[in-house]
């Protein structure tokens, strides 16, 4: 069960809050290069990775889709 990226985001705050709404959702994800980013503020722009199962790519597209349209994640 190989990883693949998921999407790059600019720094680490956003690809943790990714990471865990994609796991409350159930989809194992790891943030890689989060370290990297330790300069932020200097405006050195290392992107975190987010990274999912092969397996789950599909799920976790359509939940990130659905996390940028508003949505909870939950269904009604």
């Amino acid at each position: 069960m190989p990883l693949v990226e998921l999407v790059r985001l600019p720094n680490g705050a956003e690809a943790e809050l990714l990471r865990g709404r994609l796991e409350s959702a159930g989809v194992h994800a790891v943030c890689f290069d989060a370290g990297m980013n330790i300069a932020e503020s200097v405006g050195l722009l290392i992107p975190v990775r987010v990274m999912v199962l092969d397996e789950d790519i599909d799920e976790a597209q359509a939940l990130m889709a659905e996390f940028e349209g508003g949505g909870n994640g939950n269904a009604a």
